[in-house]
């Protein structure tokens, strides 16, 4: 008498056997070797002659390692920004353009311009002001030599300091500002 015949009954005594109703192990426990996984029907192996109704040729054994992982479709765009998020990116994108000029305000822009038009506008307004500032520094820098850059100089400085904490504190209260006398070239 052969041990694999299956036996009537519950299998729940007799631990490392394969259970007899639809020959799946119990929940949590792999697959017995040579058992497919969970949810998938037995396949032919390569060696052995194929059952009834089954083809002989190009079936490769089926195992649980291996195969490809099943992706879900993820999601067509990046969620929202919050308001309380919003105050807060828009009023470090005007600060951080003191620290590090243009750098947080084109960040900000490239991240969060398809998720806030809020957050949107208020990086492209530094940036623009970002650029007309570097433009003026280059300018007063390069006119130094006719001395009237030295007069430039001081009054850029003052725009480039006191601008920036005028619309950081806007931001912080959810209202746009635009900065004076700078073009919208990034919108």
């Amino acid at each position: 008498m052969s041990d694999s015949s299956p036996t009537p009954g519950p299998n729940f005594d007799k631990p490392g056997r394969p259970p007899e109703h639809g020959g799946q192990p119990p929940y949590g426990q792999p697959p017995q070797y040579g058992q497919p996984p969970h949810g998938q029907a037995p396949q032919g192996q390569y060696g052995q002659p194929a059952q009834h109704g089954q083809p002989q040729y190009g079936q490769a054994p089926q195992g649980q390692y291996g195969q490809p992982a099943q992706y879900g479709a993820g999601p067509y765009g990046q969620p929202p920004v919050s308001p309380a998020d919003e105050r807060t990116w828009a009023t470090l994108t005007h600060i951080g353009g003191i620290f590090f000029s243009f750098i947080p305000a084109l960040v900000v822009y490239l991240v969060f311009k398809d998720r806030s038009g809020f957050l949107r506008g208020h990086a492209a307004t530094a940036l623009n002001f970002q650029i007309i500032i570097l433009i003026a520094w280059i300018v007063s820098a390069s006119l130094t030599t006719v001395l009237i850059g030295f007069l430039l100089m001081p009054l850029v400085g003052i725009a480039y300091l006191v601008f920036p904490i005028l619309a950081a504190v806007a931001a912080n209260r959810g209202a746009a500002y635009r900065y004076p006398a700078t073009p919208q070239m990034v919108s």
